[in-house]
Order: structure tokens, then sequence, then C-alpha cells
């Protein structure tokens, strides 16, 4: 049975995941398939503007650590972010020049508040925990020591924003409390979302308890993916998917991808999902036929209802849009830079 659990007493092996992929599976499982199980994995649609933007600026601001204190200067970080541009899913040439812009008046904008001599504790620093049921990791934006704790800061760059519930419901950011708390033998409690086109900080406090809460809703999903995962391997006769480890941000020389999964974190389903993490996987081009594509890979009954899609507004954004004619017909395409603010 899909929904059969494994004997008591009957060791089971730590399900390997991030936190985007836990939230893939709750998000849509037909999504899930097409980004972790199927391979080779089905082709995505073309890139988003509006990731583009995101991974430059996550990219100058981690560049912007790496200088030396006297470089640390709003002058270097629109630098840092002009030279590292990602010009993929833009209307035009004029339009991603003018996000460039806006691009650089969020970041020396945000530098201009920092303390330079101010060194984080990490800067994308990947961060790991187990339990008895999930080895868990992510990649931490930043991460700062505030007195005898540490703090776990993610930037923002999307048009929405930001409230206490998006830092205080996030699975990811509460994961990442958790794994750098027991990395650096450290009390982190505290979580916050900086949203660099208002300049607005959402903070959020978590207690022991509330932590607790997210790592046992983590280990529910992982449980449930955990056994859909081995039926697809039992009925497929696949290998087990590589490990999932933490995407590497694009350089500018590697291109931005849209986003693989929606926010986590209360986001309307009405728009585009943040750029909160970046895939490696190429990507074809815009208007490349459906037929000319990868498609997704022929699964039995089964398996097409154990990863069964979630069809709604979100669609839209979705990379796989083209290989699921429940997501065309639920939500309308969407061009690749709609998801800017304009």
């Amino acid at each position: 049975m899909y929904d059969q659990l494994p004997l008591d007493g009957m060791p089971r092996r730590l399900y390997s995941c991030t936190p985007s992929r836990l939230n893939s599976w709750l998000d849509c499982r037909r999504r899930y398939r097409f980004t972790y199980l199927d391979r080779p994995q089905p082709a995505k649609g073309p890139a988003w503007a509006h990731n583009s933007v995101g991974a430059s600026v996550h990219n100058a601001l981690a560049a912007w650590w790496r200088e030396p204190y006297d470089r640390r200067t709003p002058l270097t970080a629109a630098i840092l972010l002009t030279n590292g541009w990602i010009a993929e899913g833009f209307r035009d040439a004029e339009q991603s020049a003018q996000w460039l812009g806006r691009a650089r008046d969020y970041v020396t904008g945000y530098t201009g508040t920092l303390d330079p001599s101010d060194d984080p504790v990490g800067v994308e620093r990947t961060v790991a925990t187990r339990t008895k049921v999930i080895a868990v990791s992510g990649r931490i934006d930043r991460l700062d020591r505030r007195g005898d704790e540490l703090v776990v800061v993610d930037y923002k760059t999307g048009r929405r924003p930001l409230t206490q519930d998006d830092a205080r419901s996030s699975l990811a950011l509460a994961v990442y409390a958790v794994a750098a708390s027991r990395m650096m033998r450290t009390p982190c409690h505290a979580v916050e979302l900086h949203h660099l086109p208002t300049g607005e900080i959402v903070e959020w406090r978590h207690t022991d308890e509330s932590l607790g809460r997210h790592l046992r809703r983590a280990e529910e999903m992982a449980v449930e993916a955990a056994t859909a995962d081995e039926r697809y391997r039992d009925l497929m006769g696949a290998r087990p998917a590589p490990r999932t480890r933490p995407a590497a941000r694009p350089s500018p020389a590697a291109p931005a991808q849209p986003p693989s999964e929606p926010a986590a974190t209360g986001s309307p389903v009405s728009g585009p999902p943040p750029a909160s993490t970046v895939s490696s996987t190429p990507r074809s081009s815009p208007g490349t036929p459906y037929a000319s594509a990868t498609p997704p890979t022929a699964l039995p009954p089964e398996l097409d209802e154990i990863f069964a899609p979630n069809p709604g507004p979100l669609c839209s954004w979705c990379d796989f849009r083209r290989h699921c004619p429940e997501g065309r017909t639920a939500a309308p395409e969407r061009r690749p830079w709609d998801g800017l603010a304009e």
C-alpha cells in the first residue's frame, strides 16, 4: 500500500532533503516528481526575469561581504551587481537596463545601512541537521551574531510587501535556525526577512516549541515523500535519485532560472513565487514547441495517482507547465517578465 509505514522496530533510511524539496512535495506532487525523480528531467520553460533580478542581487550582496573591509561601500555593491548582472527573461535590453538601475538602488541603499566591520558568522552558509527521520540541509543568505545568539537573515526582492506571518510560517527559516544552532552550538531563535525594494525588515522570534513544530512538520512531509519515492523506484525500476544539495546561485556565465517552487510563507496565489531557489537544470528557449521538448517519463496509473497535480493559480508560474494539461487549464500562461513590479 502507498500509505503503509515501516514496521515498528525496523530502521528506515533517512530522507535526505532541503526545505525546497519538502515544500515542493507539499505544493504539487507532480512538480515534485518532475523535479526530483524523473530522469532525464522534463524540459523547463524560459527563464523568469524576476528570478534574474533576485539572483543578481543575492550574488552581489554575498560578494560584498567577501570584499576587504575598506571596499565594503555602496559603490562597490553597485559595481558588483553591474558586473554580475543576469539579463535572462526580460522583454528586451531596455527593460533589462531599467531593472539593472533599480537593482543598483536596492543594493546601494541596503549596504548603506550596514556596518561593514560587523562581519557575519556566515554568508551563503550551508547548514545541516538530522533527526530520526530526515537529513536536511540548506543555504542561508546570511547568518549574524547578535549578542549571545545567532540570527538567520533572508534577502527578498519580490514585489509583494512582507508580513510577520511570512517569517513565522517559513519552514526553511525555522529549519535553518535549528541547524545553525546545532552546528554552531549557539542559540538561534530569531529569523529575519530583509525586503530590499522597501528597506523593510520583518522579524520573528521562535521558541523552542515553535521550532520543534516546524521540524515535526518537516518529518511528516518527509515520511510521505519518502514512501512515494520508494514506490516510484519499485514500479519504474530506477535507482534512487541523487542526494539533494543546496543549488548554487548562478554566476554571470550561468544565467539564472525561475523559481522551482512557490513560497511556503503565505505568498498570495495570484503572484509569482519568490526567487528562493535557483535550478541548475537547462531550460528550453521561449517558443520551443511542446513536442520537441524533453517529455516527462510515462507512468503507470498508480504512480500518476500518487504524484497527482494540484491545479491552481500558481500553475501560471510553474517551470513544468508545458507538460501538465491540468495546470494549463487551471491558470493562464505568463510571460517571462510578468513577475516584475512595473
